[in-house]
């Protein structure tokens, strides 16, 4: 009896199919281990990344701008930020300088005099009252001198103040004022920032206060990225209408940018933390319709689990699901996986 031409090639396309299927080599994957930890219920809630140094630098003299540094230049403390015009300001020093030695010469003639009488005083050839008004003159040359001097430092100090220095390390943001343009004083000139010092401006609800200290440990995550970071300081008054408070979470310049949202994780009980099932958080596949890992059997092929996340820890998450304390379960390549396919697991994962 022959064989139908039609049956005999889907045989064929089926045997193909089936050696294709035996003839691909195992997905190599990286596993890790569910295990039992200590995860204790946390809130996320909402912040913003801010310098710890954020100033708008201003004018403290009146004068012409000579310089203002670029937008995005970055400035080490002490160095120039902005040059104010100052010539007047030297002329006024050189001024007050002639000033100076004119007084001090004149002091120092009093002092001449007021000796030369003293010596004449003891031979009687002088009044009385002629010694009292040469000291009250050297007196009121000293006074003079001292108000000379008083006078250049300002001055000195003034021209100083011309030449703007950044009160501490940062970058140039933004710049209020261009060269060539006139400032009073107080007119803003840049705005400049820390970019090494940063931390997370935290709001939140009233009823954590009482579980959040400062320096204890907390989840940041930012643009899928998680860190641990320090809680810096908690500002001790709450906000009557939004009923929340303020505190200050440190963080790692590199961690992000400033003005980027953060979310951290605050304890919600103050109670010791319980021991769950926990899964890496790299073993998470999410799905609109669910989540899931991908558990290797012991014959290593891979086995969808769906699971349920809880509390999250560190790189750690709780599940429920169908899984026990030492599933071997899938953190690089679970996402090309599917039910059944072999997999090769990477020598030390």
């Amino acid at each position: 009896m022959k064989i139908p031409f039609a049956i005999a090639f889907a045989c064929l396309l089926c045997a193909t199919a089936q050696a294709q299927t035996t003839s691909t080599p195992p997905a190599i994957v990286e596993v890790s281990q569910a295990t039992a930890s200590k995860l204790a219920p946390s809130r996320w809630v909402p912040g913003s990344v801010v310098s710890r140094d954020d100033a708008k630098i201003a004018s403290a003299e009146a004068g012409r701008l000579e310089f203002v540094a670029e937008v995005g230049t970055r400035v080490k403390a002490g160095e120039r930020l902005a040059k104010l015009d100052d010539q007047a300001l030297r002329l006024r020093r050189e001024e007050l300088l002639a000033e100076l030695r004119r007084t001090e010469a004149k002091r120092a003639l009093s002092q001449t005099q007021l000796e030369r009488l003293r010596k004449l005083e003891a031979s009687s050839a002088i009044a009385r009252a002629q010694l009292d008004e040469a000291h009250a003159t050297l007196e009121t040359d000293g006074q003079t001198a001292a108000r000379a001097r008083a006078q250049l430092r300002q001055v000195e100090y003034d021209i100083s103040q011309a030449d703007v220095r950044a009160p501490f390390p940062g970058v140039v943001t933004e710049r209020y004022a261009q060269r060539g343009e006139y400032l009073q004083i107080g007119a803003n000139i840049v705005h400049f920032v820390d970019t090494g010092r940063i931390e997370a401006r935290v709001q939140a609800p009233l009823a954590l206060a009482d579980k959040v200290r400062a320096g204890m440990q907390v989840n940041v995550r930012s643009g899928g990225v998680e860190r641990a970071a320090s809680v810096r300081a908690i500002v001790p008054v709450g906000d009557e209408r939004a009923r929340q408070f303020e505190l200050r979470v440190g963080l790692d310049p590199e961690f992000a940018l400033v003005g980027s949202a953060v979310e951290v994780a605050l304890p919600e009980t103050g109670t010791a933390a319980q021991v769950a099932l926990a899964v890496p958080r790299d073993a998470l596949v999410r799905r609109a319709d669910r989540t899931y890992v991908m558990r290797v059997s012991g014959d290593n092929k891979a086995e969808p689990v769906t699971v349920t996340p809880g509390t999250s820890s560190g790189d750690f998450v709780e599940v429920q699901g169908a899984l026990s304390i030492g599933d071997r379960l899938v953190v690089r390549g679970a996402e090309r996986l599917s039910a059944g396919q072999a997999v090769s697991v990477r020598s030390g994962s």
